[in-house]
């Protein structure tokens, strides 16, 4: 199983951009070396403005395929690629494709054992599959691209943590946010 919960905030804390719940059920073949997972969130997003909050809910089902590969010994890079099926308050149903690349170096050593220091870096495309979403509204191919740079620590084997800087595009706006993180593996 996986799950990650978000919030993200527009100023900080207290007029929140979006909360964001997700699980999954995930499953790796034998000798694959690539994790596939069935999952669901749920997602309230709000606009900008502690008086209009106005949240918008999304429910999505998605499926992914995660796996690594080692560059160089020391460039620890991770793909994710994940097909959404979404449900957005007010729209007709749509879809996205998104494609992510972790990439993790160590400041010494080739992996991220207890103890080890490292800088962490990803940038993620977003791109709808439906222009159409009712009532003659439509949206871009293109709807968003994540970039984050920050720096990471391995508590222990199972328990990283990283404290970043993402940087958000969209068609509209771009935004950056302050981005901590706490990453653990059963």
């Amino acid at each position: 199983m996986q799950g990650d919960y978000q919030y993200r905030d527009w100023r900080g804390l207290g007029d929140r951009e979006q909360l964001l719940l997700r699980t999954g059920l995930t499953f790796t073949p034998t000798n694959s070396g690539i994790k596939f997972t069935l999952g669901y969130a749920n997602i309230t997003t709000g606009r900008y403005g502690r008086d209009i909050d106005a949240p918008v809910s999304e429910n999505r089902i998605y499926q992914e395929a995660l796996f690594g590969q080692t560059i160089w010994k020391r460039l620890l890079l991770t793909h994710r690629i994940r097909y959404e099926q979404r449900w957005v308050e007010d729209q007709d149903f749509r879809t996205r494709y998104r494609y992510n690349l972790f990439i993790n170096i160590p400041f010494e050593g080739t992996t991220l054992d207890k103890g080890t220091p490292y800088f962490a870096f990803y940038n993620e495309i977003f791109i709808n599959g439906e222009p159409k979403i009712g009532n003659g509204r439509e949206v871009q191919f293109f709807d968003r691209n994540r970039t984050y740079l920050g720096l990471g620590y391995a508590l222990n084997d199972k328990l990283r943590m990283q404290l970043g800087w993402m940087e958000q595009t969209t068609v509209n706006w771009q935004k950056g946010q302050l981005q901590v993180s706490l990453h653990h593996t059963f």
